[in-house]
């Protein structure tokens, strides 16, 4: 298990673009699968976006498909997220999360996860 901190939330408008940064401690980050996570008030928590250990596979939630891209770095120990075309629909808690594989992290199975970072998209 490794610590993860979120950063690169804020408030923008509809339209407008965003670059989370996930940066993780511990030696064995590049061993594990990726995943970004959000949740909104009143909402389960929804699956966004999962790379494999390697970086040469990603997943993305329809909701999200070709708007955001997911991308790691395990060099600097960290994964992003980009947002672009954001919507109202998106604002939420984004959070990041260590899993075995793309296809645990899609179905909830998540070995860490950071504090979060808040998006928020104006109309």
């Amino acid at each position: 298990q490794v610590q993860l901190v979120e950063s690169g939330g804020g408030l923008v408008q509809a339209g407008g673009s965003l670059r989370l940064s996930c940066a993780a401690s511990g030696r064995t980050f590049s061993t594990y699968a990726m995943g970004w996570f959000r949740q909104a008030p009143g909402k389960e928590r929804e699956f966004v976006a999962a790379i494999n250990w390697s970086g040469t596979s990603t997943y993305y939630a329809d909701s999200v498909k070709g708007r955001f891209t997911i991308s790691r770095d395990n060099a600097k120990n960290t994964v992003y997220l980009q947002m672009n075309s954001l919507e109202p629909e998106d604002t939420a808690v984004y959070y990041c999360a260590t899993g075995d594989s793309q296809v645990a992290l899609r179905g909830g199975v998540l070995r860490s996860w950071g504090q979060g970072t808040q998006v928020t998209v104006s109309s």
